[in-house]
Order: C-alpha cells, then sequence, then structure tokens
C-alpha cells in the first residue's frame, strides 16, 4: 500500500508531495551519478504542514519522508516514489529510520536545549538513506529562543537535509520560519472518507465508523479512539449532559468541578505508569538498588528532579489536552443546537442527543447559542494563558447558564 494512502481526503496535498518527491529522487539520483540535476524542481529543504486538528498534518509528514527515502526498485522503471513496502518506507512509517527523526513532545513546550540538539543532527549526512529528515510535529510549541536557535538551520541546512514542520495555522509559527518553507494547507477530511478509512484499516462496523466520523466531525484520531474504546465514549456523553445541568450555581459549580476532576483522572491514569517506568529506569541507569526506597548515589539528585520536574508538566498538559476535548465536544454540542436553530441543511454531529438538542433549540434563541460558544472559546483562550483550571471552567459553565 502507497504511502501516501494515508493522507484521507488531502488529494491536492497528495498531488503537490508526490511531485515533489519524484523532483528529490531525479535530484539525488542526479548528484550520485555525477550529472547536472533537474533545473526546475518542486523539492525545497523546508516545508510547513498546517491544517486544523485531526486533518493528518504529521500523516502527511510521514509519508513526504517515506517517500524520500523510497529504496523501490521499480523507482528505475518509472515508479512513484513511495511504495510502502521497501526498507525505506517502511522504517519511516514505523518510526525506526536512521536518517528520519520525529519529534513530539508530551509536554507545554519545545525549548532552546532540545533544539540545538536537533540542529546538530540535521548538520550530519545522511547514513543509509538518501536524505536526513526532521520531522517537528509540534512546531507550534517552540518557544521564541528555540524558534530562532531553529531559524539559523532552516536559513542555511545541509545539501541533504529537509525539515518538515508541523502546526495548526501560519501564526503558531514564527514569521521568520514560516517565511522560509513551503506552505501546505490541510483541510478537515469528510466524514464519508474518516468512516470508510475506519472501516477498511480497522475493521470496525460501518455504523460506529459512521457515528464515531460524525461526532468528531472528520478527526481522524479521535473518531478512531471513539469508535474502539467504550470509555472514551462514556466521558464524552458525560460532557453532552453538561449544557442541561447548569440551571443553577449550584449545578454549574458541580458540573465544573467533576469536568476538571475527570481531566485530572485521565492525567493521572496516563502518568502512573509512564512514570513509574521512566523513574525505575534512570534509577537503575544512576546505579541505584532495587526497589523505590532504596538509596540513591551521591550527585543524583538534580537529574532525578529534572525528570520529575517534567513529568510534572507532562501531566499539565494531559489534563489540559484532556479538558480541551471536552470543550470541543461541548463546542459541537452548541454547535448543533445553532444549526437547528437556523435551520440550516448543516448535518448534525450529535444526532444521538437529538431529542436534547431539539430542547435546546427550542428554549433559546441563536443569540444565546452564540454567547455560549464564545463562552466556551474563552474557556479554552484562559487555559491556553495558564488560568487555572477550575476557575476558567467555573467562568465558563456560569456563562453557560447565563446565555
Amino acid at each position: 500500500m502507497p504511502v501516501w494512502d494515508d493522507l484521507v481526503g488531502q488529494e491536492r496535498v497528495q498531488t503537490q508531495l508526490a511531485a515533489a518527491a519524484r523532483d528529490a529522487d531525479a535530484q539525488v539520483t542526479a548528484v550520485a551519478a555525477g550529472t547536472e540535476p533537474p533545473a526546475a524542481s518542486k523539492m525545497t529543504h523546508a516545508w510547513l504542514f498546517t491544517g486544523p486538528p485531526g486533518s493528518g498534518r504529521s500523516t502527511a509528514a510521514r509519508a513526504f519522508a517515506a517517500a524520500l527515502q523510497c529504496t523501490s526498485p521499480d523507482r528505475a522503471l518509472g515508479g512513484e516514489p513511495g511504495c510502502g513496502f521497501c526498507d525505506g518506507c517502511h522504517t519511516t512509517v514505523i518510526g525506526t529510520h536512521a536518517d528520519v527523526e520525529i519529534v513530539r513532545t508530551d509536554l507545554l513546550s519545545i525549548g532552546v536545549k532540545e533544539t540545538r540538539a536537533l540542529v546538530r543532527r540535521a548538520q550530519l549526512s545522511p547514513a543509509v538513506g538518501r536524505w536526513q529528515v526532521i520531522v517537528l510535529e509540534d512546531a507550534d510549541r517552540l518557544t521564541e529562543g528555540a524558534g530562532n536557535v531553529l531559524l539559523k538551520a532552516v536559513e542555511e541546512p545541509a545539501p541533504r537535509t529537509v525539515w518538515l514542520l508541523c502546526a495548526p495555522s501560519l501564526e503558531d509559527v514564527l514569521p521568520t520560519i514560516r517565511s522560509r518553507c513551503r506552505h501546505l494547507t490541510l483541510r478537515t477530511p469528510p466524514v464519508t472518507a474518516v468512516a470508510e478509512v475506519l472501516v477498511r484499516r480497522d475493521g470496525i462496523e460501518p455504523a460506529v465508523a459512521e457515528a464515531a466520523a460524525r461526532a468528531t466531525q472528520g478527526h481522524i484520531g479521535r473518531a478512531r479512539r471513539l469508535a474502539t474504546d467504550a470509555d472514551a465514549r462514556s466521558r464524552r456523553a458525560a460532557v453532552l449532559k453538561l449544557p442541561l445541568r447548569v440551571d443553577d450555581v449550584g449545578g454549574c459549580l458541580k458540573a465544573a468541578q467533576e469536568l476538571v476532576d475527570a481531566a485530572a483522572e485521565d492525567a493521572k491514569q496516563v502518568a502512573e505508569e509512564v512514570d513509574t517506568k521512566e523513574t525505575e529506569e534512570l534509577r537503575a541507569a544512576l546505579g541505584a538498588g532495587a526497589g523505590a526506597g532504596s538509596r540513591m548515589p551521591r550527585g543524583t539528585a538534580g537529574v532525578m528532579k529534572e525528570l520529575e520536574d517534567r513529568q510534572k508538566r507532562r501531566r499539565t498538559r494531559t489534563q489540559r489536552d484532556s479538558l480541551d476535548l471536552a470543550l470541543t465536544d461541548l463546542t459541537g454540542f452548541y454547535r448543533d443546537v445553532l444549526a437547528l436553530q437556523l435551520g440550516s441543511a448543516v448535518a448534525i454531529a450529535n444526532e444521538e442527543i437529538r431529542p436534547d438538542l431539539d430542547r435546546m433549540a427550542r428554549a433559546c434563541g441563536p443569540e444565546r447559542t452564540l454567547r455560549r460558544i464564545e463562552a466556551i472559546i474563552a474557556c479554552r483562550d484562559a487555559l491556553d494563558r495558564n488560568v487555572a483550571p477550575l476557575l476558567a471552567v467555573e467562568a465558563m459553565t456560569m456563562a453557560l447558564r447565563a446565555g
């Protein structure tokens, strides 16, 4: 299966990347043969993939990286790079290729130290592949200092190094960096395309796949999780009951507390297993005895403290991500209400709770619904500015009550 099959509903982007991969292949082949590379090329050294969550930014970047490393013998016969079967494609897709560095973070930001390590890596020549490829999946999380470090590498890359940056929008990347990248915009995949992928690749029942794709409005990752994880469906159902529970101040405060507690519990469950494994591995590497109560060697307290700080930041981001997912579902609820109030032909995302949507649509006008959507957006902005989660969510639930 060609690597391009992973791009769902992105035909235009696929065409552009495939053309660039062909030109990149011709360029490397010409250099190896000692001839002049093609004068006009669609290949460049830095790319910026933007698009809404779930559009497949990192998937597109990985597929392009695989096509750049493709070693299929069919290429000599005119075959397209990115066969999906050769060693170059396979190892890139699963993340083990020696010349493809895939960078993602589970923290709130990417700092200067990590970025400098990437820049040093980018100066190396390819070890076994055709290109040295750096895929930065969370370019929007670069701090200002880290962005300035990256700028020099993007301005003057090594001859066979390619930077693939991913971010939600152009505004999430420093202007000096985005001006030096070729920009590709991905769109939200159609619901039908996402449902078809869930059926074909994951073996999910068509009705379940369609419901999950519709509920998540084309977000591939969330649709897959919703279709396969009963706990995720239960949490989402609880979130969609929140608009019906904010009739009084007590209900608002209780709903806010439960929402924040659920996000904190999600973060705790995700962190417990990972944190314990990381701590034990570091203790063993530093020479500590077996068991949590054993003494650590002298001079290692700073390293352990650094790990604890990193784990704390990761838990904070996990909690924020869980809250953000809940707020996205809430936005979808009121978006459906607004569609019913305006008589729009837009498909209803939460068809399974149609009676609740109808009741809410009859109880107020579209102006109040819009104000409620704005309250959810304001809550997300507050969380981005590090406002205490409970305070931000309480303000939102009170605004939902007031309309």
